[in-house]
C-alpha cells in the first residue's frame, strides 16, 4: 500500500512538470523576441528582403537635353583640342557617308553642319593628275572662264555636284601649293581623294611630265570671291525650271523656292542645277543655304533663261 502511494506521487510530479514545460517555453520565447526587438540598429522592414530585391538596379542618366519623351538624355561632349572625326555628324543625315582618304594629320576641329563628303577642317590624301581643261567649262555647267586654276573632283567626292564651286587648297609632297575651284567631275576611274587638275594648276605643283603625284588637300573659304549670282537654265519657265548658284564662297547645300505653301526644297542634279519639274515656285523668292547653315534670301530674280543675275550677297568667310 505504501509503494502504491509513492508511485502515485511520482506520476503526479511528472504530470506537473509536463504541464509547466510549455509555459516555460512560451516565456523564454517572449524574452528572446523582446531582446531582438530592442536590439540597437534593428529596422522594422528587415523581415521583407524579397520586396527590396525585386526593385532591381536603379538606372541614372547624366544631365543633358530633354528627349522627345520628356526624360533627360546624355549630352555628347568633346575633350578640348580633339580633332573632328571624318565620320562625325553635327548634322542632319547628309553626312552619313565618310569622307574618302582622310589625312590623319588634320589639326582643325571645325565642322560644317550641312557638309557632305568634303568637310571643312578635314585634310584628305590622294593623288593629283592633270587634264586639258580647255575653256574651263565642265560638269558643273558654269560655262567658259578665263580663270583656269580649276580641278575636276573624283566621282565619289563630287557627290551629285555638291562639290561644285568649292575652293580647295592642294599641297604637293615637296611643299608647293595651289588653290583651285571645282568646276568639273573626274570619271569613275578616278579614285576617292583624287583630283584631276587643269594643266595650269598642276604646273604649280610639279613638272607636267610627272603626270601623277601624291597630294593632300582641304576645303577653303576664300577671302575675296565677289558676290553670288543666280541663273535659270535654258528652257526654264513658270511651268518648269532649274536654278543654279554661281560665285558662292562656300559650297551650297540647299536651294529653296517660296511657294504658297511655304519654302520648297529642290533636288540637285548631276549638272549642278536645282530642279522644279512642275514649275512650283519658279520665278519667286529664292533661298540658298551653304554648308555652314547660313541662308541668303534673294527676291526679284525673274525667270530669264541662260542669264546670270547678280546679287549683293555673299556667304560669310570661315
Amino acid at each position: 500500500m505504501k509503494e502504491t502511494r509513492q508511485a502515485a506521487r511520482r506520476r503526479g510530479r511528472r504530470r506537473t512538470l509536463w504541464a509547466l514545460t510549455p509555459v516555460a517555453l512560451v516565456a523564454v520565447g517572449a524574452l528572446v523576441c523582446l531582446a531582438v526587438a530592442f536590439r540597437p540598429g534593428h529596422r522594422a522592414d528587415t523581415g521583407h528582403p524579397a520586396a527590396s530585391a525585386a526593385a532591381g538596379p536603379v538606372e541614372t542618366t547624366a544631365p543633358g537635353r530633354a528627349s522627345p519623351s520628356g526624360s533627360a538624355s546624355p549630352t555628347a561632349t568633346r575633350s578640348p583640342g580633339s580633332a573632328a572625326s571624318p565620320t562625325e555628324t553635327s548634322r542632319p543625315s547628309t553626312a552619313s557617308a565618310r569622307p574618302s582618304a582622310p589625312d590623319v594629320s588634320r589639326t582643325t576641329a571645325t565642322t560644317a553642319s550641312l557638309a557632305g563628303r568634303i568637310r571643312p577642317g578635314v585634310g584628305y590624301r590622294g593623288v593629283a593628275t592633270t587634264y586639258d581643261a580647255g575653256t574651263g567649262d565642265g560638269a558643273c555647267s558654269y560655262g567658259p572662264s578665263g580663270d583656269l586654276m580649276t580641278a575636276a573632283m573624283n566621282h565619289t567626292d563630287y557627290e551629285t555636284s555638291k562639290a561644285c564651286g568649292a575652293y580647295v587648297l592642294v599641297r604637293a609632297a615637296g611643299g608647293a601649293t595651289v588653290t583651285v575651284r571645282i568646276t568639273n567631275e573626274c570619271p569613275t576611274g578616278c579614285a576617292p581623294g583624287q583630283l584631276d587638275l587643269s594643266a595650269q594648276a598642276f604646273a604649280r605643283l610639279a613638272n607636267p611630265a610627272a603626270g601623277r603625284i601624291p597630294v593632300t588637300w582641304k576645303l577653303l573659304s576664300p577671302g575675296d570671291s565677289g558676290t553670288v549670282a543666280l541663273r535659270y537654265k535654258t528652257g526654264s519657265s513658270r511651268y518648269w525650271c532649274a536654278v543654279q548658284v554661281i560665285g558662292h564662297r562656300n559650297p551650297v547645300a540647299r536651294l529653296e523656292l517660296r511657294t504658297d505653301g511655304g519654302w520648297r526644297r529642290l533636288p540637285r542634279t548631276e549638272y549642278n542645277y536645282f530642279l522644279a519639274e512642275d514649275g512650283g515656285g519658279c520665278g519667286s523668292t529664292i533661298r540658298i543655304t551653304d554648308i555652314y547653315g547660313e541662308r541668303l534670301t534673294v527676291d526679284g530674280i525673274a525667270v530669264r533663261p541662260g542669264t546670270a543675275q547678280t546679287t549683293r550677297l555673299q556667304f560669310a568667310r570661315h
